[in-house]
């Protein structure tokens, strides 16, 4: 029976939460509003898209709706393009699986070309079956889609399929939906560490306390 891994992008497998808080930042300073960590928990659940209409609607930022999604594609491309890396050990982990004959994945709240520039700049790109974006299939994290497809991609069970995640809420969607789940530890934002501990079967702050084999 296969095994998969399908992981999350962003804060997991890419340590790269921070150019979130550029751009949060960046477009706070060029429209006046204020970033604060309120904001940023405010925006963590959301696609793109879902950002760009709130900082509109709510903060008035930008011409409409897609003049933000514009403004956020500007900054997040250079970064991922230029500038992505991988948590310290989860190349080498995710790699180890891979060797091992499990099937690896990612399922990402970020766009296509985001993940596939950042992935891909990272070293991840060859390990993996698929790489799959909450825009591919039109649902947020808040439901298991998008865990879904990657699983459906890579021809593996749910059963048989860990999860790996930093945020919290995502990791309560992947527990409802029957996956085996690995909490992350990234930042308290996200889900602090006892928080994704009582919800994972397993929390690691760091992929090199996992031991490959344990998955395969």
């Amino acid at each position: 029976m296969a095994i998969g891994a399908v992981f999350d992008c962003d804060g997991t497998l890419l340590d790269s939460m921070e150019a979130w808080h550029i751009v949060q930042s960046d477009l706070a300073r060029h429209t006046g509003i204020v970033s604060t960590d309120e904001l940023t928990v405010e925006l963590s659940p959301m696609t793109i898209p879902e950002a760009g209409a709130h900082l509109h609607a709510k903060y008035g930022v930008g011409i409409d709706a897609d003049d933000v999604v514009s403004m956020i594609d500007e900054g997040m491309l250079k970064y991922y393009r230029t500038q992505a890396k991988p948590r310290l050990g989860a190349l080498e982990f995710v790699k180890a699986l891979f060797d091992s004959g499990v099937h690896c994945s990612v399922a990402s709240s970020s766009p296509q070309s985001y993940l596939q520039a950042g992935l891909e700049r990272a070293g991840f790109a060859p390990y993996l079956d698929a790489i799959v974006s909450v825009d591919d299939v039109g649902a947020s994290k808040r439901e298991p889609t998008v865990f879904n497809q990657a699983c459906k991609l890579m021809g593996t069970q749910i059963s048989k399929t860990w999860g790996f995640e930093d945020s919290l809420y995502a990791l309560r969607t992947l527990k409802r939906a029957g996956y085996k789940t690995v909490g992350v530890y990234d930042n308290d934002l996200a889900g602090t560490f006892d928080e994704l501990s009582e919800i994972a079967d397993v929390a690691v702050r760091s992929f090199d306390e996992l031991d490959p084999k344990f998955f395969a």
